[in-house]
């Protein structure tokens, strides 16, 4: 009888394929293979060998394998399973996840060699206006020995520009050299970072891996030196071996932690995230999965890949949002982190100035070890907070006459400034003065915000796009005017008042280009007077050493929100942002406008001591019955109306019956429409978290069995960060 494996597809499918082993071919779970699906090829994943197959069914043999070796490891595929049943999500999907795309699409797994160059020829022959390909002439003369092509690309280069420059025989492809091809996998001559005394106290708490798996919470306060603790801790106990994992939450916070890093161990250092070519991640992907020491930098997915000798893992900025997929396979990285380290046997430490309530929890029930780090590195101290109450104020962007003082007397002293603006583009909206007309998305629930630098109406949902107009679109008016602020709008008002200072704005629309996030920080680190104006990705790991003052201009968004979580939300933004004063030498100060001077919440904020408020929060939520003392999921639904999305919530409602389980809804989301879908939803919640497993699991089963319109979908979302 022919031996028989079950194949898992990347598709939205909860079933697995079986398929006949040709004789000869030997399989193991993770190994890639090439399967007929219907009338096409497909690239599938072995779950299961040398099961029994369904008697009167005749199955088709498998193509071929593409490796000899699983692309998942054992350990790998352990925890891709357990993340599909907690997470509820097709296990075919899950395990796709830990592939790089050209591994997804059938591409051999051998890493591409890298290009290396050296300049050939002299810039006097370039032509006077071909200012880029001096630069890049230039600075490939740097290198005597060489360049290589990615971190040409990765200095903000392109390859037209070397291709230009090689057609002219400027420069000239060559072989690396062998100190080159294989790398420094340490930085032996740099010693560990040298701690305070603060920092050497909290940096012995922290269990060696030898202990096994253990969790860590680093409560450090913004400035305190946590990466400094990260750093030695990883030159302390990590052998020439060794493989580490370091997540961070955002792409751009990537650069300089990867500087950081680099210093102390080298080309040991590897990166992962969105923003890397095919090519890079698969590069990257096989340095992992063959065992290298490397010490991964990476986003949410690195926690998903194969390593094989994984011996410690950091989040840093545990608390940030980001970790939490908003679509899809919706896992959390910091909870499969955590998950992983116990597969691995090795410790875990979760890092924060603002940890979330969760971790919190966790370490005052005695499952995370709390560890405290409660002084700035160096001289530094924290900064003052200090609320001005905006009510009765004239404003100019958002900024009232006390904060414009605030800021004139930080630059005339040398010194920079941050503007905290929550919105990127001019205005949140366009309103006729003469009808009352704003202009909304055609396709959400939601008004466009105005650009004006490309003169642009955008939906922040959709990615809807309209040209801007001079007159209100209903009645023709001229009295068509933006309303609110936003980073473009305040960037203007302090150009105008600040004439001669360079306004250097840090938002989504201006970091689009690769490398514009290393230019704005460069400029920064000059040290000479400027203000920064952006969003919240200025609050997230960012050292400013010359930023003395911080401005927030609205702290009013998260006080009155129908999300459970949104005051947490609020508190970790707030001293996030103020953390980016005063980290070096000089005081910082912080100025928080608001309109609710006197709620509690922010008034406990200007004492700065998180844990204090996380305390009140904590008790407010146990009242409250909401995570972290009770397990939530939410069934989410999207149809082309809110009568189909509402009908198939209803048809799931019976099913959730079960002791010991709430439901609420279902209800319309917060924003019923977004890009034409309907939206609805339907919340369980209850205090047994194995149940709820148990129960969505039968739920999905019987959902799997059902026929629903094509129209109508629904998925769910475990441990939900937003419930609107």
């Amino acid at each position: 009888m022919p031996s028989t494996a079950r194949i898992a597809l990347n598709r939205p499918l909860r079933r697995l394929f079986d398929y006949i082993v040709p004789a000869g071919l030997i399989l193991q779970p993770g190994q890639r293979v090439k399967i007929p699906f219907g009338r096409q090829q497909a690239i599938g994943l072995v779950v299961e060998t040398n099961i029994t197959p369904p008697e009167g069914i005749t199955l088709k043999p498998i193509h071929s394998a593409l490796e000899t070796w699983p692309a998942l490891p054992k350990e790998t595929f352990q925890l891709l399973s357990w993340a599909s049943d907690y997470y509820q999500h097709p296990l075919g999907e899950c395990l796709f996840t830990a592939l790089p795309p050209a591994l997804r699409r059938g591409r051999p797994a051998i890493e591409k060699s890298e290009d290396w160059w050296q300049a050939s020829g002299s810039s006097a022959i370039l032509p006077k206006n071909a200012h880029k390909q001096k630069h890049l002439l230039d600075w490939i003369a740097q290198h005597k020995t060489g360049a290589k092509g990615s971190d040409i690309i990765r200095a903000g280069f392109t390859r037209a520009q070397l291709k230009t420059l090689s057609n002219k025989d400027l420069i000239r492809a060559i072989t690396p050299a062998e100190e080159h091809t294989q790398g420094q996998k340490h930085n032996e001559t740099v010693a560990a970072p040298e701690l305070s005394a603060a920092q050497h106290e909290a940096a012995c708490q922290l269990p060696p891996p030898e202990d096994g798996f253990n969790a860590s919470l680093l409560y450090g306060i913004t400035g305190s030196g946590k990466t400094e603790i990260y750093l030695h801790y990883l030159k302390q106990n990590l052998t020439p071996q060794d493989q580490a994992l370091v997540l961070v939450p955002e792409i751009n916070l990537t650069p300089q932690t990867v500087a950081r890093f680099q210093r102390y161990f080298g080309e040991r250092i590897v990166v992962w995230h969105s923003a890397l070519n095919d090519s890079e991640r698969l590069n990257a992907w096989l340095r992992i999965r063959n065992g290298e020491p490397v010490i991964l930098i990476g986003t949410r997915s690195a926690v998903l890949l194969p390593f094989t000798n994984l011996k410690t893992l950091i989040v840093d900025e545990e608390h940030d949002s980001s970790y939490k997929q908003g679509e899809g396979f919706r896992y959390s990285g910091r909870d499969v982190a955590v998950y992983r380290a116990h597969l691995n046997r090795c410790p875990v430490i979760l890092g924060s100035a603002t940890p979330s309530l969760e971790s919190y929890h966790n370490a005052l029930g005695g499952k995370y070890r709390l560890i405290r780090l409660e002084e700035r590195a160096g001289s530094a101290v924290p900064p003052s907070i200090s609320l001005l109450d905006i009510r009765s104020r004239p404003l100019e962007g958002g900024l009232s006459r006390p904060a414009l003082q605030a800021l004139r007397q930080t630059l005339d002293s040398g010194n920079q400034a941050l503007v905290f603006v929550n919105r990127r583009g001019f205005a949140p909206v366009m309103m006729c003065f003469d009808c009352g007309h704003m202009v909304e998305c055609p396709r959400c629930d939601t008004r466009l915000t105005y650009h004006r630098r490309d003169r642009a109406m955008r939906c922040h949902h959709c990615d809807y796009q309209a040209p801007a107009t001079e007159t209100c679109p209903k009645c023709k008016s001229q009295a068509f005017k933006p309303v609110g602020q936003g980073t473009e709008q305040t960037e203007d008002i302090l150009a105008a008042h600040f004439p001669d200072t360079p306004i250097v704005r840090v938002d989504r629309d201006s970091t689009q280009r690769k490398g514009s996030i290393q230019n704005i920080l460069k400029q920064v680190n000059t040290g000479k007077p400027c203000i920064l104006v952006g969003t919240q990705m200025l609050a997230k790991g960012h050292d400013f050493p010359n930023v003395t003052l911080v401005v927030a201009i609205n702290a009013d968004g998260g006080l009155f929100s129908v999300d459970f979580r949104a005051p947490e939300q609020l508190l970790q933004l707030l001293l996030q942002v103020s953390g980016r004063a005063g980290r070096g030498t000089k005081a910082g100060n912080v100025v928080v406008q608001t309109c609710h001077s006197d709620h509690p919440l922010l008034r406990t904020l200007c004492n700065g001591r998180y844990l204090d408020m996380a305390d009140q929060l904590l008790e407010e939520r146990e009242a409250g019955q909401f995570p972290p003392f009770r397990a939530m999921a939410i069934f989410r639904a999207e149809a082309d109306t809110m009568e189909q999305s509402l009908q198939l919530l209803d048809r799931i409602k019976p099913l959730t019956n079960a002791p010991g389980i709430e439901t609420w809804g279902p209800l319309p989301a917060l924003i019923a429409r977004r890009a034409d879908r309907h939206r609805a939803q339907l919340v369980l919640n209850t205090d047994n978290r194995l149940r709820l497993n148990k129960l969505l699991t039968s739920i999905c089963q019987t959902l799997e069995q059902e026929r629903t319109t094509k129209s109508a979908k629904w998925m769910i979302d475990v441990d939900p960060q937003e419930t609107g």
